[in-house]
């Protein structure tokens, strides 16, 4: 095995690249939750009474929504939902929706592929950092993990006041980016694909997603932090007699 020092130049890039794993890895795993989390969709359904603007019962919303969540985890194509829209049975979603919808599932595999690559760099990282430095390299990876929690913050407060100052133009070019069509644009009269998710649904999913990476990337700093510090009292203490217990200082 190749040992590589933290002080190479080959070193330092890997070092980077965990840093910037772990806001992509912390990102990906929030927008993975709440594309399966089955709650938000029903908060969203109650919040902008979707019920009456679509003409589907509560229970047909939330049976499609399942429905929807199952089609983004399989292979299947293409997405065939039936609802009873105003008591009458029919097919949810047209063909420019289910183009759009294939395309989206696309976009959400990416996301777990990105989940679970940093995932992967973040853990095999760490794992040969312990195993050739072993306990030395706890101090560099909790730095490496502040430094990525805060990196983290950087960011979400970075697209939150984005957000927060025009979201529709945030909106917008999310969509021009990450779609190579125009099928993304649907007509809000006619299409349930966007009467059942409007854009302040997506709002709402966006602060959903910032406030659980945010959530992840405090908890993840405290506890590199508190380690850090810890282990900095620590060396204190064993090299300060005022520090040390009797039995410490008389070893000493």
């Amino acid at each position: 095995m190749i040992r590589i020092k933290s002080g190479t130049t080959a070193g330092r890039i890997l070092a980077v690249l965990f840093v910037i794993a772990v806001p992509l890895f912390l990102v990906a795993n929030s927008v993975t939750w709440a594309i399966n989390e089955q709650r938000l969709y029903h908060y969203g359904f109650d919040k902008y009474d979707i019920s009456r603007v679509t003409g589907i019962e509560d229970e047909g919303l939330v049976a499609a929504a399942r429905e929807i969540r199952a089609y983004f985890n399989s292979t299947s194509e293409p997405i065939d939902i039936k609802a009873k829209i105003f008591g009458e049975e029919r097919t949810l979603f047209n063909q420019r929706e289910a183009i759009h919808m294939r395309d989206v599932k696309h976009l959400i595999w990416g996301v777990y592929v990105v989940d679970l690559a940093t995932a992967v760099y973040i853990l095999g990282f760490a794992g040969v950092g312990f195993f050739i430095y072993r306990r030395l390299f706890t101090a560099s990876l909790m730095r490496y993990l502040l430094w990525g929690g805060a990196l983290t913050l950087a960011l979400v407060i970075a697209v939150g006041l984005a957000a927060l100052v025009g979201f529709d133009s945030l909106f917008l070019l999310f969509h021009r980016l990450s779609f190579s069509n125009d099928f993304w644009r649907l007509d809000p009269n006619r299409d349930y694909l966007v009467m059942m998710f409007p854009q302040r649904f997506w709002f709402d999913a966006t602060l959903f997603v910032a406030l659980v990476t945010v959530g992840q990337a405090v908890a993840l700093g405290g506890i590199a932090g508190g380690s850090l510090a810890f282990q900095r009292w620590h060396v204190r203490r064993k090299h300060s007699p005022l520090l040390q217990t009797p039995s410490e200082a008389a070893e000493v």
